[in-house]
């Protein structure tokens, strides 16, 4: 059969298409130029800082995406599903609050010196992690204040406070297997709900660490008392938001094994 009349597969690429290449596949030129320090002149350290948020932001942009295939197994009462799913969440959550070690080698005299070329900007402003939050469970009063702060909620946020709370979400798993909390930690072995309730309780964790290591880094940089850049709280929010649960049911039901 000569090339004329042979069938070309799915993959086949067309004769006028681009060699497609790693650095065009991930818009290398593009992602590399996105690193632009402001200050002048440009201090050594303002690179390591813009890459680790940049980076960050990057992760949180995956790990919404992976919540939102967690809460659609959820939803579809797939457990199985979920258990896996949230096992991925896990990992993402552990690869961003390893980033963190990279800028506790900034010294605090040398971020005070391009400190001021962060203009207003803060990370309290990071829309994907107050999406983050929100998804996960955080609703209360003064979490919907802090966000008011920066003007109108932003969709992303909006849309997931309207949603159910992963709490919720395996309240509602409960009810269709028709059993309760306590019978799910009463079997002798994990099933899959107990399974996901740990997969929940170990995602809850891996962000109240990564919120200790923030908090501690936020510290170590600019000291406890100091106003956060742009003149947030800085450290005291996350200090207050440390002791917020997204699974209270799933912790409350540990306590009682050991009443008597």
């Amino acid at each position: 059969m000569t090339d004329k009349g042979r069938k070309k597969g799915p993959n086949a690429s067309k004769k006028n298409d681009a060699e497609v290449t790693y650095p065009s596949y991930l818009a290398l030129d593009e992602l590399l130029s996105l690193q632009r320090p402001r200050s002048q002149p440009e201090h050594p350290d303002e690179l390591l800082f813009i890459i680790v948020h940049q980076a960050s932001e990057l992760w949180f942009k995956l790990i919404i995406h992976e919540l939102e295939a967690l809460i659609g197994l959820m939803e579809a009462k797939d457990t199985l599903g979920a258990v896996t799913s949230v096992r991925r969440v896990n990992a993402l959550v552990n690869i961003v609050t390893g980033q963190l070690s990279a800028l506790e080698t900034l010294p605090p005299q040398r971020f005070a010196q391009f400190r001021g070329y962060l203009g207003t900007s803060s990370g309290s402003q990071s829309v994907q992690f107050r999406a983050i939050e929100a998804m996960s469970g955080m609703r209360d009063a003064h979490f919907i204040q802090v966000l008011k702060q920066h003007g109108d909620i932003p969709a992303m946020v909006s849309k997931a406070v309207e949603r159910p709370t992963l709490q919720q979400l395996y309240d509602d798993l409960l009810i269709a297997h028709n059993v309760t909390i306590e019978q799910v930690y009463g079997e002798a072995h994990q099933r899959p709900l107990q399974m996901l309730a740990e997969g929940l309780l170990e995602y809850e964790q891996g962000f109240g660490l990564w919120r200790f290591l923030h908090v501690q880094l936020v510290e170590r940089i600019i000291g406890p008392a100091t106003s956060g850049t742009g003149g947030t709280l800085g450290s005291k929010y996350l200090q207050k938001t440390m002791s917020q649960r997204f699974f209270p049911r799933l912790w409350e039901v540990r306590s009682k094994f050991f009443k008597g």
